[in-house]
């Protein structure tokens, strides 16, 4: 069974820095791709950030230039480290995994959902 838990959500001033944590456990292949969603209530889902197995990173226009997508393999963890926060950015941030190609490949917010998602971690900007 695998299972994503993220940490490190919390409420800071615009322009703050945050850094998300992610914990994967329960592997049974290799995954593909992993990446960082943020969702408002009322809104749709929107992901923000993706890296993939080579380590090759992909961001949304709106994530650009302030955040970074990392993982340590070693210690299973998916990180966001987030800067030049801004109110807009006030969101629930999930991570996901998933084991197929076509996930990996597409482009972000693509029609192929992620196989595996967190409960999340909720971020304020004020």
């Amino acid at each position: 069974q695998v299972q994503l838990v993220e940490s490190g959500g919390g409420s800071v001033q615009a322009g703050g820095s945050l850094t998300l944590s992610c914990v994967a456990s329960g592997w049974s292949m290799k995954t593909q791709c992993m990446g960082w969603f943020r969702q408002v209530p009322g809104n749709e889902r929107e992901e923000v950030a993706r890296i993939l197995s080579n380590g090759d990173t992909r961001y949304a226009d709106s994530a650009k230039g302030r955040f970074t997508i990392s993982q340590d393999d070693a210690k299973d963890t998916l990180y966001l480290q987030m800067n030049g926060l801004k109110p807009e950015d006030t969101a629930m941030y999930h991570c996901a995994a998933d084991h197929t190609l076509r996930t990996a490949i597409q482009a972000l917010n693509g029609p192929y959902a992620y196989s595996y998602s967190g409960h999340g971690t909720q971020v304020t900007v004020s």
